[in-house]
């Protein structure tokens, strides 16, 4: 995960807070640093720090912390040693920062649902590791104790491939669902033996003995690679459960890549499913080529007010753009103005370093250098900035080393050359802190009148004559605001502060008719995953009571058909679809299974029988003292369960029987 580059400012409190990072408890000396361990020699000697290497959370998720020092590093008492996962350089780190639009896209993000690049899959951003417990005891029961053992019956040599001489699966294979973990084989209640069993028994003695497969097996819908294997005995671990002879506990891990249903949140309430994993040619790019990572509805902004993500995206775009990270604290944090100033900086100063790459190629070639020679953009430029601002006193090493700095440095020249104020768009902290105000206003200025006139220059014989009739270095501000407005929708352009960006469609490369708001955004992966919730049957358990499927994954159920669902097929008057699902899909014994056997034989499927629940209706009247019985439109009453075996009694009239009947 990253660190969001938009943050609270109590990140490293709340990663130190947590537990999940590991704090010097003394100053002292890095002496050693492993994979698994921290030696710090502090004043009273050395002291050992472990680390939690690929430790399974209460969520399934993957612990594991990996060192922050390097060895003879100097670290003082509530230093960070290590991270953890859900930290970076001892902060909080939930999710990843990545570009995002609020497009609506091809209706594929239509009600909350989100669409995500195939690059996030392909390079593994949301990429996570989850482990999983399962659990076998082996108990003394009544008929014998039940053995933990590679020999069980009925179960062929391929499905024991990977297990070991006791029956424990080895660490490193590779499982799917209903492969064995642990053998294990409980002892079945004997009756008489007959001579033959008795002479079986007296040659193969035990073997022959009635036993069942108990094996712990892994759940249906599960897969992974098996990472850990634990056994608990008796004699070594005192405090197994009563009755319970030894333990197996076996530890299940599998990555999961980003996919489809998969849930995921900003940090303003702002979640969504995924509805498409896109190509990454069919999603919207920027003028650079750069491609949107995740398209987001703008529908899901205004009726929730949660306008946060909104200004979260734009300042994440200029921090990125700009080379900070902005701390901007819950309920006291940046202002809208604010950062419509930092979007205007950011704008400068990528203009700035298109006019001086520019004049940097201009100039090469005027000097005669071989223009094939060079690269790319940032040699050209450096060779022209060491020349140019290495007069003026800048340092010519770290133009080369430092981006952000060179960027910074030829603006503010540029700037100045053109004849603006180089502070407004590049302030110092005691500046901000005096005049912040007036600075931003300025560098909101400095970037529409740049703006203004570089649509001048472009597209000014396109333009209406009162649009180019100002001249934008001299104007006010509100005029310029209100005729690049309107310029703005003209040119389908965006102006420098208002955060959006023109964008195009992968799929035809052509420009989309309106800019679009794209920025930056921290974005999360949640804990509610697919693989974990989707589910498929088609027979499988079904309830002792009602005859009815099971619900639920666990017990490998169906899916509820519930009240509402009927009242539905009943509008739409799907009487036949209605009354299967009733009878045949649910708790028909007689006719789920004739109807599946006439599906086999491809033969007409008989009328559907009467469902188990309604006989659990008619017992539970009953029950009550209630006289019900069920009747035939012929007259004969339904009899269920065991009383057809009992004598019919003699009946005795009673009028509302008489009337069930069709007596007077």
């Amino acid at each position: 995960p990253d660190v969001p580059i938009v943050s609270t400012g109590m990140e490293m409190q709340a990663a130190r807070n947590s537990g999940q990072v590991i704090l010097a408890q003394e100053a002292g000396e890095v002496m050693s640093v492993t994979g698994d361990h921290i030696v710090v020699m502090g004043e009273n000697g050395p002291r050992t720090y472990n680390l939690r290497k690929y430790t399974r959370s209460n969520q399934s998720t993957c612990v594991d912390q990996q060192p922050l020092v390097v060895k003879g590093q100097r670290v003082e008492v509530d230093d960070v040693l290590a991270d953890s996962s859900s930290t970076r350089y001892g902060e909080l780190a939930l999710g990843q920062d990545v570009i995002i639009a609020f497009l609506s896209w091809e209706g594929g993000n239509f009600e909350d649902a989100i669409l995500v690049s195939e690059k996030l899959v392909r390079e593994d951003k949301y990429t996570s590791v989850h482990i999983e417990k399962h659990e076998l005891e082996a108990r003394d029961t009544k008929l014998g104790p039940e053995e933990i053992t590679y020999d069980i019956p009925n179960v062929s040599e391929d499905a024991l491939k990977d297990l070991d001489e006791r029956g424990i699966i080895r660490v490193g294979a590779d499982v799917k669902e209903n492969d064995i973990l642990v053998g294990k084989i409980t002892p079945k209640g004997e009756k008489e033996l007959s001579p033959e069993e008795k002479l079986l028994r007296a040659i193969f003695g035990d073997k022959a003995r009635e036993v069942k497969d108990s094996s712990l097996r892994l759940p249906h819908g599960a897969r992974g690679k098996v990472v850990d294997v634990q056994v608990f005995d008796r004699q070594q671990d005192r405090d197994l459960p009563a009755g319970v002879e030894t333990m197996v506990r076996v530890s299940v891990a599998q990555r999961r890549k980003l996919s489809v249903g998969d849930k995921m949140a900003g940090r303003h309430g702002n979640k969504g499913v995924i509805s498409k994993v896109v190509p990454i040619e069919d999603m919207p790019f920027l003028k650079d080529g750069r491609t949107v990572d995740i398209i987001l509805n703008p529908m899901g902004v205004p009726g929730r007010m949660n306008l946060g993500q909104v200004l979260e995206t734009h300042l994440g775009w200029s921090a990125t753009r700009m080379g900070f990270r902005a701390i901007t604290p819950v309920f006291d944090g940046a202002k809208e103005d604010q950062i419509a100033a930092e979007l205007a900086r950011a704008w400068i100063l990528e203009r700035g370093v298109s006019v001086v790459t520019r004049w940097a190629w201009d100039e090469l070639k005027e000097q005669g250098v071989a223009l094939e020679s060079l690269e790319s953009d940032e040699e050209a430029r450096y060779i022209y900035l060491a020349a140019w601002l290495g007069g003026l006193g800048y340092d010519t090493e770290r133009l080369r080393s430092d981006e952000t700095y060179a960027k910074q440095s030829l603006t503010i020249e540029w700037l100045k050359s053109s004849g603006y104020n180089a502070d407004a768009v590049f302030p110092s902290e005691e500046q901000r802190k005096f005049n912040g105000q007036e600075l931003d206003d300025e560098a909101i200025l400095i970037g529409l009148r740049e703006w203004y006139g570089m649509m001048l220059r472009r597209h000014g014989d396109s333009l209406p004559e009162n649009l180019q009739a100002i001249d934008p270095t001299t104007a006010e501000f509100s005029e310029l605001e209100t005729l690049g407005t309107e310029m703005s929708f003209k040119l389908a352009i965006p102006m420098p502060h208002v955060g959006k960006e023109e964008l195009f469609d992968g799929k035809s490369g052509e420009r989309f008719a309106q800019p679009v708001t794209v920025g930056i955004m921290h974005v999360l992966k949640l804990a509610h995953l697919i693989e974990d919730k989707a589910h498929a049957r088609s027979t499988g358990p079904y309830s002792l009571v009602t005859q009815q499927p099971l619900g639920g994954k666990a017990q490998f159920g169906g899916q509820r058909f519930g009240e509402m669902e009927v009242w539905a097929l009943e509008a739409y008057g799907a009487a036949h679809t209605l009354q299967e699902m009733i009878t045949v899909k649910s708790d028909d014994v007689q006719g789920r299974v004739k109807t599946y056997e006439s599906i086999v034989k491809d033969e007409p499927i008989e009328e559907p029988g009467i469902p188990a629940s309604f006989r659990v209706l008619v017992k539970e009247l009953q029950s009550l003292g209630l006289a019900v019985e069920a009747v035939t439109d012929d007259g004969d009453v339904i009899r269920f369960g065991k009383e057809d075996d009992k004598k019919q009694r003699q009946y005795v009239g009673s009028g509302l029987m008489d009337l069930a009947r069709g007596r007077r």
